[in-house]
């Protein structure tokens, strides 16, 4: 893991990173600087069968978990939200972590089929990384990942 990452990791733990939106579970549910949203996962690992049985279970609900949040967030014919795509990856960070991809009915049509890797660079470009405007935004989705948490961790 580089320094940056492990310092992502670490500034969560003592509750100094920004881009947290909420401590879940097995991770922190984080917007990244490209607007990705990520669930990162607490302790030592690279793949998901790194984890005992039983983690390994509630990692992928936690990330469903995230998933749901932004589909409140986001519900509504205003914002084309079409569907949401899941993803543990690894191949660029060897830390396990999961993304929830929002999909939107007003992409371009070439690229609404297929994985969001689809648009290169032009997904982390600089002018779409997060900011003031993107406060809103990051309110409604922590106060409904709040709400999510509540509901799914009084159930279990």
């Amino acid at each position: 893991m580089n320094p940056v990452e492990e310092d992502r990791l670490a500034a969560a733990e003592r509750g100094e990173n920004p881009t947290v939106l909420a401590r879940m579970r097995t991770g922190w549910a984080v917007i990244d600087d490209s607007r990705l949203l990520l669930l990162l996962y607490a302790g030592r690992a690279d793949h998901l069968t790194d984890l005992p049985r039983g983690e390994r279970a509630r990692f992928p609900l936690d990330l469903s978990l995230l998933g749901e949040a932004v589909e409140i967030a986001c519900r509504g014919p205003e914002t084309g939200l079409r569907r949401l795509n899941y993803e543990v990856s690894g191949n660029s960070w060897h830390h396990l972590h999961g993304q929830v991809h929002p999909r939107y009915d007003w992409e371009p049509a070439h690229l609404r089929r297929g994985p969001v890797w689809r648009y290169g660079d032009t997904r982390t470009a600089p002018e779409h990384s997060p900011g003031p405007r993107h406060d809103g935004l990051r309110a409604d989705l922590t106060r409904a990942l709040t709400d999510v948490l509540a509901e799914a961790y009084r159930e279990h």
